[in-house]
C-alpha cells in the first residue's frame, strides 16, 4: 500500500514538474515573439511621419474653421443691425399711409411737400443699404418664391396666374447672398363660382 501510495506521489509531482516546465517555456516563448515583433526603427519612422501628417490635417482643417468663422463673422457681422434698421424704412411707409389718408391733410400743399420729403428719405435709406449689399427684393407680379416671400391672404384674381404676388404688404430684403427678411405678400387665386361655394358651406 505504501509503494503504491509513494508512485502515485511521485506521478504527481512529475506532472507538476512537467506543467511547470510547460509554462516556462510558453513565457519564454510569449517574450520571443514580443520581442520579433518589435517594430523595426524604419516602420517607427513611418508611424511617427504618419501621425504628423495626421496632427498637420487636423491643424489645417482647424485653419480653414477659423477662416471661415472669421470672413463669416466679417461679411454677416452687420446683419442683426441691418434688419432693425429696416423699421426706419416701415416707419416711413406707415407714417406717408396715415399722412395720405388724413381728410384734413388731401390735397394740400403742406401735404405734397412732407411726402415729398419723405420719399427723400427712403431713398437715401435704400441707396445706403445697397452700398452695403441690402438689397429689396422684387415681389410685384412675381411667381411666389418660398425662399423669398410669405404669403399673408389670397386675392381673387382670373386675369393673374395663381400663385402670383399681386399685393405687397411689407417689403422683404436680402444682404449678400443671405435673406434679410421675406417679403409680406397677397398672391393671386382662382375665383370662385356661387356654386362652388354653396357646395363648399354644405360639405362644412
Amino acid at each position: 500500500m505504501e509503494k503504491e501510495q509513494n508512485q502515485t506521489s511521485e506521478v504527481n509531482n512529475n506532472e507538476e514538474t512537467i506543467t511547470d516546465e510547460k509554462d516556462r517555456n510558453s513565457d519564454i516563448d510569449n517574450k520571443k515573439e514580443e520581442q520579433t515583433k518589435e517594430k523595426s526603427p524604419e516602420e517607427k519612422i513611418l508611424d511617427l511621419e504618419d501621425k504628423l501628417v495626421r496632427a498637420f490635417a487636423e491643424m489645417e482643417n482647424q485653419r480653414r474653421r477659423f477662416e471661415k468663422e472669421k470672413e463669416e463673422a466679417f461679411e454677416y457681422g452687420g446683419f442683426a443691425f441691418a434688419k432693425e434698421a429696416l423699421n426706419l424704412i416701415d416707419n416711413l411707409e406707415r407714417s406717408k399711409q396715415i399722412l395720405q389718408n388724413d381728410e384734413t391733410l388731401k390735397n394740400s400743399d403742406a401735404l405734397k411737400k412732407t411726402l415729398e420729403h419723405f420719399d427723400i428719405i427712403n431713398k437715401d435709406l435704400i441707396s445706403i443699404f445697397l452700398k452695403n449689399e441690402i438689397k429689396p427684393i422684387e415681389s410685384l407680379n412675381k411667381k411666389l418664391d418660398p425662399n423669398f416671400h410669405q404669403t399673408m391672404m389670397e386675392i381673387e384674381d382670373d386675369q393673374k396666374e395663381p400663385g402670383t404676388i399681386i399685393q405687397e404688404i411689407q417689403k422683404g430684403f436680402t444682404i449678400k447672398d443671405r435673406l434679410l427678411r421675406p417679403s409680406l405678400v397677397g398672391v393671386s387665386k382662382k375665383s370662385v363660382s356661387k356654386d362652388e361655394k354653396s357646395d363648399k358651406i354644405k360639405e362644412k
